[in-house]
């Protein structure tokens, strides 16, 4: 007999996005070669996106939304995991074209998958998520650029958010220098507990720059793109280099060729949806060694089903900080 279980669905209707709790059983779930027990999503702001309809992240209808998740494998086809196994999942479009974690239970690829490494449990996992994630392929793209702890400062952009606040912990534990850049009030002692050495506000960093600016940053981890990003790149110091991960503040980037030509900064781009499974096993046995585990309780805080698209609404207005970490059997 098949079990029941609930999971956020998502359906259009007259052209708008209606989020739905529904009970849903083993046959409604897709095709894959892994049944999963699902003990915790989290909310990014890409699921923030899709669960309200602001952006158009969802590609097929109905669709179960959640970009990453972590839990315990139930029945597997697939030699390479087995019932019992602890596994963790993000990107490969899962939570836009595939269904993804905010169920119960899931059906997904065994190629999705990457075994929960020792020293981190389901809940830790996804208190990391995929934020914490993208957060350590910008610190390992930055190491292999050369930039080190004797380089000079590292910069954080959006280090409030999701990915900002692990890349600011990961970063002081690997003993960097960081500054944070932050536009919400109150958030100076959040950012300084992370490890923050230097807070500037986003105003600041918002301002439209010269072709170069004073060097400041030995490198950086950009979460918003277009001004700010410029910004960055004219302030970066000979050699830096630039980790791009994110366009929270837009998709454009209103700069020159000069940071490039005449102070050799290099901006390389981080993606996490289709990294490599080799690479992705390296940074999350990375985040189990260079991730205080303070940090994630100062990040993280815990959602229902049922509280998701009044937090979705939220995220997409800037108006949650640090991680928010989705338990479906709550």
């Amino acid at each position: 007999m098949t079990d029941t279980f609930k999971a956020l669905v998502l359906n259009q209707q007259d052209g708008k996005t209606v989020a739905t709790i529904e009970t849903l059983g083993d046959a409604d779930l897709p095709a894959g070669d892994v049944l999963l027990k699902v003990a915790y999503s989290s909310l990014n702001y890409k699921d923030g996106l899709a669960v309200t309809g602001k952006g158009k992240i969802v590609r097929s209808w109905p669709l179960v939304p959640g970009i990453d998740l972590a839990g315990e494998v139930l029945e597997s086809n697939s030699a390479d995991y087995a019932p019992g196994d602890r596994v963790v999942l993000t990107g490969w479009s899962v939570g836009e074209k595939y269904w993804g974690g905010y169920s119960q239970r899931q059906r997904v690829q065994s190629k999705w998958l990457v075994p929960l490494p020792d020293g981190l449990d389901a809940y830790q996992a996804m208190a990391i998520g995929t934020a914490g994630f993208t957060a350590m392929l910008c610190v390992m793209t930055l190491e292999e650029a050369g930039v080190h702890t004797d380089s000079g400062t590292v910069l954080v952009t959006g280090a409030t958010g999701g990915v900002g606040s692990i890349a600011v912990a990961v970063l002081n534990r690997l003993g960097y220098r960081v500054a944070a850049v932050s536009g919400k009030a109150g958030a100076e002692d959040y950012l300084r507990g992370l490890g923050a050495a230097e807070i500037i506000g986003r105003d600041d960093m918002n301002q439209p720059a010269r072709a170069l600016e004073g060097q400041r940053w030995a490198g950086a981890i950009d979460t918003v793109g277009s001004t700010v990003l410029a910004r960055v790149l004219a302030e970066t110091s000979y050699g830096g280099c630039v980790a791009a991960c994110g366009l929270a503040g837009g998709a454009d980037l209103p700069t020159t060729v000069m940071p490039f030509i005449l102070r050799n900064v290099s901006l390389r781009g981080v993606d996490s949806v289709m990294c490599p499974i080799d690479r992705r096993k390296a940074a999350w046995q990375r985040l189990v060694t260079d991730l205080p585990a303070d940090a994630l309780g100062e990040i993280g805080q815990v959602a229902s089903l049922e509280q998701l698209p009044e937090l979705a609404e939220q995220i997409t207005e800037g108006r949650i900080r640090g991680r928010v970490i989705v338990d479906p059997n709550l």
